[in-house]
């Protein structure tokens, strides 16, 4: 009866230090998804400098990961399709397309509620207009 409570007090402890080992991992990426946002800068580029063409760009935070499709032409964007978002609530983010074809700027209001997610779908456009550039 010793052996098997010995056992189970073993067993018990295993699973608690994998659980915590996986929590530690856990917030540890949460932390640095929440700084890579926070220093997540947004450079406003001069469209009409890019010339017509369709561009990829993408970028990834980790829990946030956005590639889209920027088309150019005559110095305007006409048209941004939004080839992948994985979000956690962040679905609301993706109507900021529609903003920045609006403005046609990267300097647009984040969506409400899905703050992280605009920053990376405006970084994903912002990637695609620099790879437009080189």
């Amino acid at each position: 009866m010793i052996k098997k409570n010995k056992s189970m007090l073993l067993i018990f402890v295993l699973v608690l230090v994998v659980c915590l080992a996986i929590l530690v991992f856990y917030l540890n990426k949460l932390n640095n998804y929440k700084e890579k946002v926070a220093n997540t800068q947004i450079t406003n580029i001069n469209f009409r400098e890019i010339s017509d063409g369709v561009y990829i760009g993408y970028y990834d935070v980790d829990f946030i990961y956005a590639k889209v499709e920027v088309t150019v032409k005559e110095g305007k964007i006409i048209d941004i399709v939004l080839l992948e978002h994985k979000n956690d609530k962040g679905k609301e983010a993706e109507r900021i397309i529609e903003d920045i074809k609006a403005a046609q700027s990267l300097n647009v209001d984040a969506v409400s509620g899905a703050t992280n997610s605009s920053v990376v779908i405006k970084k994903a456009i912002e990637n695609a207009l620099i790879n437009a550039s080189n």
